[in-house]
């Protein structure tokens, strides 16, 4: 059995039976983790008040080789996230981070990238960065760090710059001019406001894209961009973002 110490963002919380509670947490190091956190719901427990979803922690756990769950010893609030999750609109989009990480990180997987772009949306959001910006910034580097979505300068599958309109294709992952792309049945028209929305996201920090004026009919589109993207990647849609769709029409 060891003992290990990491920085970490903490993803979710279940309750486990009356008196516990399991913990799946991000780090660096190591990847996404989870552990048990005994007498989390007691009334005078240790972890009381550090268990938050979203907050940034050192925490420290013991880990046996062969076993996927290990046994929470301490964890320290370094930075809270109560303050985006004091409104409806913050717990969603809170949940909706979270569940990416969820899908996407690697147990036991170094996973600096994905830890460094999780904790930076965080950092900007408890900084009132417009959330609406947040998500979209936060979806677009997340497909990209996965994998898929590369950055939109030139057309996969002829080499030209992506310089006039471009399209989505129905069950692609990535933008193609329009010539390539514009016979496929079904694919999105992506608007020249959105491509410029994409590229300046791919450039720049999150709070130095959030200082150019966005309009928001490209913020809309880079959504539904993003959501087709993820859905092909997933072979699912994120149990988080349907219930943001349904919190929409229901509003």
């Amino acid at each position: 059995m060891s003992l290990i110490t990491s920085e970490a963002l903490i993803l979710d919380v279940l309750d486990l039976h009356d008196r516990d509670r399991i913990v799946t947490f991000l780090t660096r190091e190591h990847g996404k983790k989870k552990g048990v956190a005994k007498g989390a719901r007691t009334k005078h427990s240790r972890f009381a008040g550090q268990l938050q979803p979203l907050a940034k922690v050192e925490i420290t756990w013991f880990e046996q080789e062969g076993r996927d769950l290990g046994r929470l010893s301490s964890v320290e609030m370094v930075r809270p996230a109560h303050r985006l999750q004091a409104d409806l609109e913050g717990l969603l989009l809170g949940s909706y981070l979270a569940d990416h990480l969820l899908e996407m990180a690697q147990d036991n997987e170094p996973s600096d990238l994905f830890f460094r772009l999780l904790d930076a949306t965080l950092e900007a959001l408890l900084a009132d960065v417009d959330r609406d910006l947040a998500a979209r910034y936060f979806e677009v580097w997340m497909l990209r760090l996965a994998g898929v979505f590369p950055p939109p300068h030139e057309c996969p599958a002829c080499g030209r710059p992506l310089t006039g309109p471009v399209v989505l294709p129905p069950a692609g992952e990535t933008l193609l001019c329009a010539d390539c792309g514009g016979e496929a049945p079904g694919g999105l028209a992506v608007r020249p406001e959105t491509l410029e929305l994409l590229r300046r996201i791919g450039r720049l920090s999150l709070p130095k894209a959030a200082e150019v004026p966005t309009a928001p009919a490209a913020l809309r589109q880079l959504e539904e961009v993003a959501a087709r993207i993820r859905r092909n990647f997933l072979q699912r849609e994120l149990r988080s973002y349907g219930v943001i769709q349904a919190t929409r029409a229901g509003l």
